[in-house]
């Protein structure tokens, strides 16, 4: 007899290019690894990759309820904004498109956990600490799971990059699921 605890999980990733597995082999991307070390568990979690490549907040928002109402979701993890970042958009629009996603996530029922991401010094101190600073805020607002930065351990290390900086090499990937797997595991009763 199956009960709620025991049921598989459906786990919703909406990410960019650093969940998408942009400049990689198919099935190297953190995403994939996640998929492995789960069967290797006899975890059944369902995992529905929703990342695309350049997404912004606006899109995750823009795309997330038909999302939501498809897959029917236990867990989604939000690994957006990055690129409004980089494009210097305002960090006010980030975080109501990030509160909105988060939000809608939680009416369904479903958990979030939020993947931070931190801006290059080139941007200046005041709007990287801004930016940085919406994921810590939304995470205590909704006593959700927190991965502060998925490129500690990677950010400084030019090897673990693709020719572009920007996009980490497969040989990051490990590192981004060792970061990622403490706040995600549990949710999805992985050991």
């Amino acid at each position: 007899m199956t009960n709620a605890y025991s049921a598989p999980k459906t786990l919703l990733v909406l990410g960019d290019s650093l969940s998408a597995e942009y400049g990689l082999a198919r099935g190297t991307g953190w995403v994939a690894l996640l998929e492995q070390r789960l069967k290797a568990q006899k975890n059944d979690t369902r995992i529905v990759n929703a990342s695309i490549s350049g997404e912004t907040t606006s899109g995750g928002r823009a795309r997330l309820p038909a999302l939501l109402a498809r897959h029917s979701p236990d867990v989604v993890l939000i690994e957006l904004g990055a690129n409004d970042g980089l494009r210097g958009l305002p960090v006010t629009a980030a975080e109501a498109n990030l509160r909105a996603m988060g939000d809608a996530a939680r009416k369904t029922g479903a958990q979030v956990v939020l993947v931070g991401m931190r801006m290059p010094p080139n941007y200046g101190r005041d709007y990287a600490d801004k930016f940085y600073g919406v994921y810590g805020k939304l995470a205590k607002e909704w006593k959700a799971p927190l991965v502060p930065f998925m490129f500690e351990g990677i950010a400084d290390q030019p090897q673990l990059f693709q020719a572009d900086r920007m996009h980490p090499n497969a040989q990051a990937h490990p590192t981004i699921l060792k970061n990622i797997w403490p706040q995600l595991s549990p949710l999805l009763g992985a050991k």
